[in-house]
């Protein structure tokens, strides 16, 4: 019989939530915990409710990069379980209650007053930078749409937080460095599946849907530095590309 599953972790890629109602129905039902990885999709929103506030506790990055940044690595945890809000507390700083006191194992985690400052501040912005993003990511789709690419698709009860817009096709390489040739930076998020990465390859496992998204997935420019008529450049240089 199979080990029983203690937790489940739901990854709202490029910030278009993961399923929670039925993530975490499927979980309560075999007793397993959900923990969020909030990373890239802060101020989603999936069936009316924040990602992150749908499982026992949600991780956040405020990379600079991040919808939400500080000025340097920095991050949270949020859990509306008073209890596991004080471990991760004590998991912050050593396993300290008391002040040289470890009483369990811990590290030093803590998000120094500068960055919490930072963030203060930008989290006063997030909203409006998320519609810029809703904006682009909505003038990427319409102007695409011939492009012969995969697009990005927003499911029923979704409103993405758009950290990436990610298109796919197996030409992939030959379109970033198009774009590249030409000034435009894309990223590709990301190139090695887990399961090839050296600390966790298994030469068991199977996933072939997995290693082909990682041959054709490109990330393009989305951020609220941009304006239309930097999508425009981007999506006509693409079109360009596609019908050569």
């Amino acid at each position: 019989m199979p080990a029983r599953v203690k937790a489940v972790v739901p990854v709202h890629l490029y910030g278009h939530p993961a399923d929670m109602p039925a993530i975490v129905a499927a979980a309560r039902r075999h007793g397993a915990k959900v923990l969020e990885d909030c990373a890239q999709s802060h101020g989603a929103v999936v069936a009316g409710r924040k990602a992150g506030t749908w499982g026992d506790a949600a991780a956040y990055s405020f990379y600079p990069t991040k919808n939400l940044g500080a000025l340097g690595d920095g991050g949270a945890v949020y859990s509306a379980d008073a209890a596991v809000a004080a471990q991760v507390r004590l998991l912050r700083q050593y396993g300290w209650r008391t002040r040289y006191v470890s009483d369990i194992p811990g590290r030093n985690s803590r998000l120094d007053e500068l960055q919490a400052a930072v963030l203060r501040v930008n989290l006063r912005h997030l909203e409006a930078g998320n519609a810029s993003r809703r904006m682009l990511a909505a003038r990427y789709l319409d102007r695409l749409g011939a492009a012969g690419l995969v697009l990005p698709t927003v499911a029923a009860g979704v409103t993405p937080a758009w950290h990436q817009f990610t298109v796919r096709t197996p030409r992939r390489d030959a379109l970033l460095a198009h774009l590249a040739e030409r000034g435009i930076r894309c990223g590709v998020l990301y190139p090695v599946p887990l399961h090839r990465q050296p600390a966790y390859a298994d030469a068991t496992a199977v996933l072939p849907v997995t290693e082909q998204a990682c041959t054709e997935v490109l990330c393009l420019p989305v951020h609220p530095g941009l304006d239309s008529t930097d999508v425009d450049r981007v999506t006509g240089e693409i079109i360009r590309w596609a019908t050569a």
